[in-house]
C-alpha cells in the first residue's frame, strides 16, 4: 500500500493534494491511458470534418463534448469496474503498482458510466448508440456472472469493436456528418487492427491470468499463434485501407509507413518471443501502441480530406 503510493513524485503530490483515498479513484480510472484513448477518439472527428475543417472548429464543441464523455466518464468507468472485480496485485495495463481498491470504486464507476449515458443525449443519435454499446459491453466484458474478459474469443470481439471501430466512429457521429461507403471501411480497418493488437496486450500478463484462472485469447492460442493472428489481423486491416484508398481515390502508397511500422514490431516479437521476459513482451505491447499511433497519423494524412 505504501509502495503503492509513493512510487513515483506523481503519486507522492497526488496522496498530498487529494486526502484519504481519493486519489486512488482516479488513478483507477488509469489517467495514462488517457492520452491513448483521447487521440483515438479524435481521430474519427478529424475524418469527418477533414484538417479544413478543424482548422475552422467545424462541429468543435460537439467533438470536444464526445472526447470528454468518451475518454473520462465511458472508458474511465470501464476500466475502474474492470478493476473492481479483476484485483490485480501485480501491474496491470496502464497502471504499475495498482493502489488498494479504495470502498466505493463500484459506486463511482457506475456514476461514472451512467453518467456518461445521460450526458451523451446532448449529442446526435449515433453517438447515444454507440455509448449504449460500449456501455452494455463494458458490464459484460468485466461484471460477474458474465465476464466475458475472461471467455477467450468473446473478450476479443467485445475489444475490437468497442476500441477499434466504435471509439473513432464516436466522434464522427458527434459531428452528425453521415457515413459514405469509403470511410465506413476506414472505420472498419481499425476493427482487425485492434484484433491484432488485444492479444499482443495480454503476452506480459500470462502468468497473472493463470493465477486468476481467467482463460485469456492469448493463453488459448499461446504466444506464436496469438503472433500469427495479429499479423494477419494487421494484414486485413491493411487490405481494408487500401480498398478505401481505391474508393476515395487517395494516395495508397503512403500506407507504406505504418505497414513498416507493423511489421518491425511484429516480426522480431514472432521469431524471438520465446526467448523473451514479461518484460520484454510488456515492452513489444507498448511499441504496437506505437505503431497503432502512427498508423493513425498517417491514415488521416490520406483520408481526411
Amino acid at each position: 500500500m505504501s509502495d503503492a503510493r509513493t512510487l513515483n513524485v506523481w503519486r507522492r503530490w497526488g496522496y498530498r493534494l487529494l486526502p484519504g483515498d481519493l486519489f486512488s479513484y482516479i488513478l483507477h480510472l488509469r489517467p495514462a491511458e488517457w492520452p491513448i484513448m483521447a487521440a483515438h477518439t479524435a481521430f474519427g472527428y478529424v475524418l469527418a470534418v477533414g484538417w479544413q475543417g478543424v482548422g475552422r472548429g467545424v462541429s468543435l464543441p460537439e467533438a470536444l463534448w464526445a472526447l470528454l464523455i468518451w475518454v473520462f466518464f465511458l472508458n474511465g468507468g470501464t476500466l475502474a469496474i474492470n478493476s473492481v472485480f479483476d484485483r490485480d496485485e501485480g501491474d496491470i495495463g496502464y497502471l504499475n503498482a495498482p493502489p488498494q481498491l479504495p470502498r466505493y470504486l463500484l459506486h463511482f464507476s457506475v456514476a461514472l458510466l451512467v453518467g456518461g449515458q445521460l450526458l451523451a443525449l446532448m449529442l446526435p443519435l449515433g453517438f447515444q448508440i454507440a455509448y449504449a454499446v460500449c456501455f452494455v459491453m463494458s458490464i459484460l466484458y468485466s461484471v460477474p456472472p458474465f465476464r466475458f474478459k475472461a471467455v477467450a474469443g468473446v473478450d476479443w470481439v467485445i475489444n475490437m469493436w468497442g476500441f477499434g471501430t466504435l471509439t473513432p466512429y464516436a466522434a464522427w457521429a458527434a459531428t452528425g456528418r453521415p457515413l459514405d461507403l469509403g470511410h465506413v471501411l476506414v472505420l472498419l480497418a481499425f476493427c482487425p487492427l485492434f484484433a491484432g493488437l488485444y492479444p499482443l496486450t495480454q503476452l506480459y500478463q500470462f502468468d497473472e491470468d493463470r493465477r486468476r484462472g481467467d482463460r485469456t485469447l492469448a493463453l488459448i492460442l499461446g504466444m506464436r499463434t496469438s503472433l500469427i493472428v495479429a499479423v494477419a489481423s494487421v494484414a486485413l486491416a491493411f487490405a481494408l485501407l487500401g480498398w478505401a484508398a481505391a474508393i476515395l481515390q487517395a494516395p495508397v502508397v503512403a500506407l507504406g509507413l505504418p505497414v513498416a511500422a507493423w511489421l518491425a514490431v511484429l516480426a522480431p516479437w514472432l521469431l524471438r518471443h520465446e526467448s523473451w521476459s514479461p518484460a520484454q513482451h510488456q515492452r513489444g505491447m507498448y511499441r504496437a501502441l506505437t505503431a497503432w499511433a502512427v498508423t493513425d497519423v498517417v491514415v488521416l494524412l490520406v483520408f481526411a480530406s
